[in-house]
C-alpha cells in the first residue's frame, strides 16, 4: 500500500500542479478588472456625544433641524447617481497627390550629316488618393446608489459604489467613482452622472464569455506546438 501511495504521489503530482494552475487562472478571470479609483463603500464616523442640554421644549435626543433636508453631506451618507452617458465621435481624413510629366525629343542630324528623322516621346502620370474615417458611439443608462467616502476641504464629496447583479451563472458588475459638487444634488438626493467630476463608470461581467476567451487563449497556446 505504501508503494502505491508513493507511486501515485510521484506520477500524479505534475497533473495536480497543472490542474491547480488552471484553476487559479480561471478564478482570476471570475472578477473583472476595474477602472474605478479607491474603495467603493465606507462606514460613517460615529457621532460625537452631545452634552445633555435639554430645555423646556428642546430635546437633544429628538432634535432635527427644521430647514435641513436629507441630502448626502457626511461620510457614510448615500445618494443616487443617474447614469446617462451618451457620447459619439467622428473623425475623417483625406489626402491626395498627383504628378504629371512629359518629355519630347527628336534627332535630325548627327555630326553634321543628315539622318532619318527620329522622335522620342515619354510621358508619366502618378496619382495618389487616401481616405480614412472612424466613428464611435456609446450609450450607457441606469442608476446606482453610492456612498460618500470622503469630504474634501471645499465641501465636495468623494463618492463610490458598486452594484452586482447575478443572472444565471454570470454576475454583472456596475461600478462608479468620482467627485460630486453638493450644489448639484437635487432635493430627491440624486445627481446625474454628467455632473460627476473625475467620473469612472464601468459595466463588467464575469459570464461565460470571459471563460470562452480564456479557453480560446489556452487552445491557441497548445495548438501552437501540437501538430494536427
Amino acid at each position: 500500500m505504501l508503494k502505491i501511495i508513493r507511486y501515485c504521489a510521484h506520477y500524479l503530482k505534475p497533473a495536480a500542479t497543472a490542474l491547480l494552475a488552471t484553476g487559479a487562472l480561471m478564478l482570476s478571470a471570475c472578477t473583472p478588472t476595474s477602472i474605478t479609483q479607491g474603495p467603493l463603500t465606507t462606514k460613517p464616523y460615529p457621532a460625537s456625544a452631545r452634552p445633555p442640554t435639554n430645555g423646556a421644549i428642546y430635546n437633544v435626543a429628538a432634535y432635527r433641524p427644521l430647514f435641513e433636508d436629507r441630502r448626502a453631506r457626511l461620510i457614510g451618507d448615500t445618494l443616487m447617481i443617474n447614469i446617462a452617458e451618451n457620447t459619439s465621435a467622428t473623425k475623417a481624413n483625406a489626402s491626395s497627390a498627383s504628378k504629371t510629366g512629359s518629355v519630347n525629343s527628336s534627332v535630325t542630324a548627327s555630326f553634321g550629316s543628315p539622318v532619318p528623322r527620329a522622335a522620342f516621346n515619354s510621358a508619366s502620370d502618378i496619382s495618389f488618393d487616401d481616405a480614412a474615417a472612424a466613428n464611435a458611439s456609446n450609450i450607457f443608462t441606469g442608476s446606482i446608489a453610492v456612498t460618500v467616502l470622503d469630504v474634501l476641504p471645499n465641501g465636495y464629496l468623494v463618492v463610490g459604489g458598486e452594484k452586482q447583479v447575478a443572472l444565471d451563472k454570470g454576475t454583472e458588475f456596475v461600478r462608479i467613482s468620482g467627485v460630486v459638487n453638493p450644489d448639484t444634488i437635487s432635493a430627491s438626493n440624486t445627481v446625474p452622472s454628467t455632473r460627476v467630476a473625475d467620473a469612472r463608470i464601468e459595466y463588467r461581467t464575469n459570464s461565460r464569455v470571459d471563460a470562452a476567451l480564456v479557453t480560446s487563449i489556452l487552445s491557441r497556446f497548445f495548438l501552437s506546438f501540437i501538430p494536427l
